[in-house]
Protein backbone atom coordinates (compact mmCIF):
# COMPACT_ATOMS: atom_id res chain seq x y z
CA UNK A 1 0.00 0.00 0.00
CA UNK A 2 1.19 3.38 -0.46
CA UNK A 3 1.46 5.79 2.04
CA UNK A 4 1.85 9.67 1.57
CA UNK A 5 3.99 11.04 4.48
CA UNK A 6 2.31 14.45 4.32
CA UNK A 7 3.60 17.33 6.18
CA UNK A 8 0.83 20.75 6.47
CA UNK A 9 1.66 23.37 4.02
CA UNK A 10 3.81 21.90 1.94
CA UNK A 11 4.66 20.39 -1.19
CA UNK A 12 3.47 17.08 -0.10
CA UNK A 13 -0.10 17.90 -1.09
CA UNK A 14 0.66 18.23 -4.41
CA UNK A 15 1.24 14.32 -4.19
CA UNK A 16 -2.31 13.87 -2.55
CA UNK A 17 -3.73 15.91 -5.45
CA UNK A 18 -1.40 13.75 -7.83
CA UNK A 19 -3.40 10.43 -6.43
CA UNK A 20 -6.37 11.70 -6.43
CA UNK A 21 -5.92 12.60 -10.05
CA UNK A 22 -4.67 8.96 -10.90
CA UNK A 23 -7.39 7.15 -8.74
CA UNK A 24 -4.25 5.37 -6.72
CA UNK A 25 -5.05 3.67 -3.08
CA UNK A 26 -3.44 5.58 -0.48
CA UNK A 27 -2.56 5.98 3.32
CA UNK A 28 -1.63 9.09 5.06
CA UNK A 29 0.32 9.74 7.60
CA UNK A 30 0.30 13.56 8.88
CA UNK A 31 2.83 15.87 10.51
CA UNK A 32 2.77 19.06 12.05
CA UNK A 33 5.13 21.76 11.99
CA UNK A 34 7.11 23.13 14.97
CA UNK A 35 4.46 26.38 15.45
CA UNK A 36 8.26 28.61 15.93
CA UNK A 37 10.15 27.42 13.55
CA UNK A 38 8.27 26.04 10.74
CA UNK A 39 10.53 23.13 10.30
CA UNK A 40 8.97 19.45 10.03
CA UNK A 41 9.40 17.16 13.29
CA UNK A 42 11.93 15.10 13.82
CA UNK A 43 9.75 11.87 13.32
CA UNK A 44 9.95 12.32 9.92
CA UNK A 45 13.35 11.28 10.24
CA UNK A 46 12.52 7.50 11.24
CA UNK A 47 11.31 7.88 7.64
CA UNK A 48 14.07 9.64 5.76
CA UNK A 49 17.36 10.57 6.77
CA UNK A 50 17.17 14.18 5.89
CA UNK A 51 13.70 14.52 7.55
CA UNK A 52 11.77 16.09 4.92
CA UNK A 53 8.66 15.91 3.51
CA UNK A 54 6.91 14.72 0.96
CA UNK A 55 8.15 10.99 2.05
CA UNK A 56 6.36 8.13 0.26
CA UNK A 57 6.68 4.59 0.76
CA UNK A 58 5.57 1.98 -1.32
CA UNK A 59 6.25 -1.75 0.45
CA UNK A 60 10.02 -1.24 0.98
CA UNK A 61 10.69 0.96 -0.96
CA UNK A 62 11.13 4.50 -0.14
CA UNK A 63 11.05 7.75 -2.41
CA UNK A 64 11.52 11.59 -1.69
CA UNK A 65 11.77 14.51 -3.70
CA UNK A 66 8.39 15.67 -5.20
CA UNK A 67 9.64 15.07 -9.18
CA UNK A 68 11.21 11.73 -7.98
CA UNK A 69 7.66 10.79 -6.09
CA UNK A 70 5.52 11.98 -9.69
CA UNK A 71 7.64 10.11 -11.55
CA UNK A 72 7.29 6.26 -9.71
CA UNK A 73 3.66 7.33 -9.54
CA UNK A 74 3.59 8.09 -13.47
CA UNK A 75 5.28 4.80 -14.32
CA UNK A 76 3.20 3.02 -11.82
CA UNK A 77 0.41 3.40 -13.37
CA UNK A 78 1.22 3.59 -16.73
CA UNK A 79 -0.31 4.79 -19.47
CA UNK A 80 -2.78 8.45 -18.74
CA UNK A 81 -3.99 11.52 -19.79
CA UNK A 82 -1.69 12.85 -17.34
CA UNK A 83 1.35 11.91 -18.81
CA UNK A 84 1.82 11.95 -22.74
CA UNK A 85 3.12 9.28 -25.11
CA UNK A 86 6.95 8.68 -24.37
CA UNK A 87 9.01 10.87 -26.87
CA UNK A 88 6.66 13.09 -27.85
CA UNK A 89 6.85 16.91 -27.55
CA UNK A 90 4.27 16.84 -25.08
CA UNK A 91 5.96 14.72 -23.15
CA UNK A 92 9.51 16.31 -23.02
CA UNK A 93 7.26 19.46 -22.14
CA UNK A 94 6.24 17.87 -19.01
CA UNK A 95 9.55 16.97 -17.58
CA UNK A 96 10.52 19.83 -18.35
CA UNK A 97 8.16 21.42 -16.35
CA UNK A 98 8.11 18.78 -13.72
CA UNK A 99 12.01 19.39 -13.09
CA UNK A 100 12.26 23.24 -13.35
CA UNK A 101 9.30 23.55 -10.92
CA UNK A 102 11.97 22.72 -8.07
CA UNK A 103 15.02 23.37 -9.71
CA UNK A 104 14.76 27.04 -11.24
CA UNK A 105 10.81 28.30 -9.83
CA UNK A 106 11.10 27.53 -6.14
CA UNK A 107 14.81 28.58 -5.30
CA UNK A 108 14.00 32.90 -5.49
CA UNK A 109 11.02 32.02 -4.21
CA UNK A 110 12.67 30.60 -0.96
CA UNK A 111 15.36 33.67 -1.15
CA UNK A 112 12.11 35.92 -0.68
CA UNK A 113 10.90 34.06 2.32
CA UNK A 114 14.61 33.64 3.85
CA UNK A 115 15.73 37.25 3.15
CA UNK A 116 12.29 38.94 4.79
CA UNK A 117 12.45 36.82 7.80
CA UNK A 118 16.23 37.70 8.08
CA UNK A 119 16.30 40.53 10.21
CA UNK A 120 13.93 38.37 13.01
CA UNK A 121 16.07 36.17 13.60
CA UNK A 122 19.52 38.06 13.84
CA UNK A 123 20.16 39.60 17.62
CA UNK A 124 18.46 42.85 18.19
CA UNK A 125 21.23 45.22 17.95
CA UNK A 126 22.02 43.46 14.12
CA UNK A 127 18.33 43.80 12.85
CA UNK A 128 18.81 47.32 11.23
CA UNK A 129 22.04 46.15 9.12
CA UNK A 130 20.26 42.98 8.81
CA UNK A 131 17.27 44.59 7.11
CA UNK A 132 19.36 46.92 4.88
CA UNK A 133 21.20 43.83 3.56
CA UNK A 134 17.83 42.20 2.96
CA UNK A 135 16.25 45.01 1.62
CA UNK A 136 19.58 45.26 -0.77
CA UNK A 137 18.99 41.57 -1.41
CA UNK A 138 15.40 41.52 -2.67
CA UNK A 139 15.64 44.51 -4.67
CA UNK A 140 18.73 44.05 -6.94
CA UNK A 141 18.51 40.48 -7.07
CA UNK A 142 15.46 38.52 -5.33
CA UNK A 143 12.38 40.46 -6.84
CA UNK A 144 14.44 40.99 -10.67
CA UNK A 145 14.16 36.97 -10.42
CA UNK A 146 10.96 36.65 -9.83
CA UNK A 147 9.60 38.78 -12.25
CA UNK A 148 11.49 36.60 -14.65
CA UNK A 149 10.04 33.79 -13.80
CA UNK A 150 6.54 34.81 -12.88
CA UNK A 151 6.43 36.49 -16.57
CA UNK A 152 7.85 33.27 -18.21
CA UNK A 153 4.93 31.70 -16.52
CA UNK A 154 2.19 33.91 -17.67
CA UNK A 155 3.94 33.04 -20.94
CA UNK A 156 3.86 29.76 -21.14
CA UNK A 157 -0.06 29.44 -20.24
CA UNK A 158 -1.16 32.16 -22.53
CA UNK A 159 0.48 30.00 -25.64
CA UNK A 160 -0.44 26.67 -25.05
CA UNK A 161 -3.24 26.75 -22.16
CA UNK A 162 -1.33 24.58 -19.75
CA UNK A 163 1.75 24.23 -18.64
CA UNK A 164 2.94 21.30 -20.88
CA UNK A 165 0.49 22.10 -23.79
CA UNK A 166 -3.30 21.97 -24.56
CA UNK A 167 -4.25 19.19 -22.43
CA UNK A 168 -4.01 19.13 -18.23
CA UNK A 169 -1.43 16.98 -17.17
CA UNK A 170 1.30 16.25 -14.35
CA UNK A 171 3.43 18.90 -15.21
CA UNK A 172 0.63 21.52 -13.89
CA UNK A 173 -0.08 19.89 -10.36
CA UNK A 174 3.95 20.19 -10.17
CA UNK A 175 3.79 23.97 -11.29
CA UNK A 176 0.82 24.34 -8.71
CA UNK A 177 2.96 25.03 -5.88
CA UNK A 178 5.32 27.69 -7.08
CA UNK A 179 2.24 29.41 -8.46
CA UNK A 180 0.29 29.14 -5.28
CA UNK A 181 3.73 30.39 -3.16
CA UNK A 182 3.74 33.27 -5.51
CA UNK A 183 0.62 34.22 -5.56
CA UNK A 184 0.40 33.67 -1.63
CA UNK A 185 2.70 37.11 -1.50
CA UNK A 186 1.30 38.93 -3.75
CA UNK A 187 3.65 38.84 -6.85
CA UNK A 188 1.39 36.77 -8.98
CA UNK A 189 -1.54 38.03 -8.17
CA UNK A 190 -1.70 40.78 -11.37
CA UNK A 191 -0.80 38.37 -13.84
CA UNK A 192 -4.71 37.64 -15.15
CA UNK A 193 -3.35 34.42 -16.96
CA UNK A 194 -1.47 32.65 -13.62
CA UNK A 195 -4.88 33.74 -11.70
CA UNK A 196 -6.95 31.84 -14.28
CA UNK A 197 -4.94 28.87 -13.78
CA UNK A 198 -4.93 28.91 -10.05
CA UNK A 199 -8.95 29.36 -9.99
CA UNK A 200 -9.43 26.65 -12.61
CA UNK A 201 -6.87 24.16 -10.48
CA UNK A 202 -8.79 25.10 -7.17
CA UNK A 203 -11.90 24.10 -9.05
CA UNK A 204 -10.89 20.62 -10.01
CA UNK A 205 -12.83 17.84 -7.86
CA UNK A 206 -9.65 15.74 -6.99
CA UNK A 207 -7.80 19.20 -6.06
CA UNK A 208 -10.93 19.26 -3.54
CA UNK A 209 -10.21 15.76 -2.27
CA UNK A 210 -6.60 16.24 -1.82
CA UNK A 211 -7.79 19.14 0.48
CA UNK A 212 -9.96 17.21 2.38
CA UNK A 213 -7.55 14.73 3.17
CA UNK A 214 -4.87 17.05 3.56
CA UNK A 215 -6.50 19.21 6.14
CA UNK A 216 -5.38 22.70 6.28
CA UNK A 217 -3.20 24.05 3.46
CA UNK A 218 -2.48 28.03 2.98
CA UNK A 219 -2.26 28.13 -0.41
CA UNK A 220 -5.62 26.75 -1.29
CA UNK A 221 -7.14 30.44 -1.40
CA UNK A 222 -3.68 31.88 -3.38
CA UNK A 223 -5.88 33.00 -6.08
Amino acid sequence: MITVHHLNNSRSQRVLWLLEELGLPYELKTYQRDPATLLAPPELKAVHPLGKSPVLTDGNAVIAETGAIFEYLLAKVGHHDLCAAAGSDQWLRLRYWMHYAEGSAMPPLLLKLVFMRLPRQVPWFMRGLAQKLATGALAGFVEPQLRLHQDYWEKELAATGWFAGPEFSAADIMMSFPVEVAASRGSARTRPVLTSFLKTIHARPAYQRALETGGQYAYAEAA
